[in-house]
């Protein structure tokens, strides 16, 4: 069951409408790392999570991500307020459409569910909602750098923290099942090459802990070990006049007159 009350999480006042400014919104709406993306995320990986916590959590930051895809509408509703005096270069997206959100990105990309990550996987969900997070705070803070509106700016200002909360959630979730560090994760063990790294960009080589032992094994100068593969088969092909097939003729007959 869903309840929707008629006010905000938190509050929203656009003091100066900008519409173009409304323009580069429609990517916390509409784009790929916006809130639509992220509260359909959370909510449908939560139908496969086992662990209630978890599951409650990823409900909960669900519901709380609706509510700034609410806070976002509502901005850019706010800023496209005054349309009608906007320059047609200024906005084009919002002329043509008119004000308010639409799900679309800022370069007028239609919304799409290629955007969400979920694979069935608790450890591999939490991984991707960290990134997804990291993603929404960077947009944000690009956001707060091309705002000149101070209202619009707590408001964006808060919706970044609510991202850094969010991930921090996530991290725990992972430390909790022991998977934060850990790269296994799965029911299939991996092979003998898992602590093999190869120094394929090789000139001005630089070493750290992501080379180095007890945990990896450097290979310096690696050498292929698959061999040469077959060549491919594929009878309907083209060949080339020298590799076709000749078939034996007989000598035609000559008649002397």
């Amino acid at each position: 069951m869903f309840l929707h009350r008629k006010e905000l999480i938190h509050a929203v006042d656009v003091g100066t409408p900008d519409a173009k400014f409304g323009t580069y919104l429609l990517e916390q709406f509409g784009g790929a790392t916006g809130e639509l993306t992220a509260a359909l995320q959370y909510w449908v990986q939560s139908f496969h999570v086992e662990n209630a916590a978890i599951r409650d959590m990823l409900q909960d930051i669900a519901i709380e991500e609706f509510s700034h895809l609410e806070m976002v509408g509502k901005l850019i509703a706010q800023h496209t307020s005054k349309i009608d005096q906007t320059p047609v270069h200024d906005a084009p997206l919002f002329k043509l459409k008119g004000g308010g959100p639409h799900f679309l990105d800022s370069q007028g990309s239609c919304w799409t569910a290629a955007y969400i990550q979920e694979g069935g996987n608790v450890v591999r969900d939490l991984r991707a909602n960290i990134s997804a997070e990291a993603g929404a705070r960077q947009t944000y803070e690009a956001l707060i750098k091309a705002c000149d509106d101070e209202g619009t700016k707590k408001t964006l200002v808060h919706l970044l923290t609510r991202e850094i909360t969010h991930a921090k959630m996530f991290m725990k979730a992972l430390d909790q099942m022991g998977k934060l560090d850990d790269p296994f994760f799965g029911n299939v063990p991996p092979d003998d090459t898992v602590k093999l790294v190869f120094n394929l960009s090789q000139g001005d080589d630089a070493r750290g802990p992501w080379n180095e032992e007890p945990d990896f094994e450097y290979i310096e100068s690696p050498e292929p070990m698959g061999g040469m593969p077959p060549a491919p088969i594929n009878p309907d092909d083209e060949k080339s006049a020298s590799t076709m097939p000749t078939k034996d003729k007989k000598p035609r007959a000559t008649t002397r007159s």
